[in-house]
């Protein structure tokens, strides 16, 4: 797969998160894909299914989910962005009852790609930054 052509892919991958679209799903993931989430956030998710539901768990949450991709690395196999995640919580989210708050904290997630789709991604995010804005109300775009 061509440089160029991983590029698209990881950011069609970033859109379906951005915008809920789940019909996608099957032109970016694996049927096989398996996505580890941060320690915090719960088991890996495996095939379509699961990424389905995490996806569309995390737009309850947070229904104005956004991920704004700021850097982006593109290898032979392999992709890292890191993007910047904001959204407004309306659901219970690692632990902490619904605030109405917005939130706004960096990720970083590295994707490895096998035929033109994404197999498997590893995502890390600043949860103390996230869970200092739900509890204190703080600035997101502060620290």
């Amino acid at each position: 797969m061509k440089a160029q052509d991983s590029r698209q892919l990881v950011l069609a991958l970033h859109d379906i998160w951005n915008s809920g679209n789940v019909d996608e799903i099957p032109n970016v993931y694996a049927v096989d894909c398996t996505v580890h989430w941060a320690k915090g956030w719960g088991p890996e998710s495996r095939g379509h299914s699961q990424i389905k539901d995490a996806i569309l768990h995390t737009r309850r949450v947070f229904p104005d989910w956004h991920e704004d991709v700021l850097d982006m690395v593109v290898t032979f196999d392999k992709v890292v962005t890191r993007y910047c995640s904001t959204g407004t919580q309306h659901g219970e989210y690692l632990g902490i009852a619904p605030t109405g708050r917005k939130v706004a904290f960096e990720e970083i997630s590295i994707y490895r790609i096998h035929q033109s789709r994404v197999v498997e991604q590893w995502c890390l995010g600043d949860d103390l930054h996230c869970i200092e804005q739900l509890n204190s109300g703080a600035d997101p775009h502060s620290g």
